[in-house]
């Protein structure tokens, strides 16, 4: 978890995010997910080369992370906060509350061949 900086104004409050200031990496993709229906569940895969910042920009949401091995849950409710995802990482976000918005900023563009969708397949490789 990081804490992206905010500067409160009381005409509204503003935080930022810079590459290679508050991620440790190149932006290469922004994505977001909205209008998740309730009980669903987004994610439920890993990265073989790709990291993320995942943030909640409004509303909140969990972001579930397992390295092979342990499970950690990061409930996200402020936009100042983000989960920094490593690669080789199982994520997956679930419990969104109504009208959340989760911004993800990635390392990579989109590629099919990245994604790791088999828990056991996950796990394995992470055992090796």
């Amino acid at each position: 978890m990081i804490e992206l900086p905010k500067f409160l104004d009381d005409r509204g409050n503003l935080s930022f995010i810079e590459e290679d200031n508050h991620i440790p990496f190149e932006v290469r993709r922004v994505y977001w997910i909205y209008d998740v229906p309730g009980g669903e569940q987004r994610g439920g895969h890993a990265f073989k080369q790709t990291e993320e910042l995942i943030v909640a920009l409004s509303g909140s949401f969990d972001v579930v992370l397992n390295d092979g091995f342990e499970e950690h849950r990061f409930h996200l409710n402020r936009s100042y906060y983000g989960v920094l995802v490593p690669k080789m990482f199982w994520r997956m976000l679930e419990n969104f509350s109504t009208n959340s918005l989760a911004l993800i900023i990635a390392s990579t563009e989109f590629n099919n061949e990245d994604y790791i969708r088999d828990l056991n397949q996950f796990k394995k490789l992470k055992a090796q």
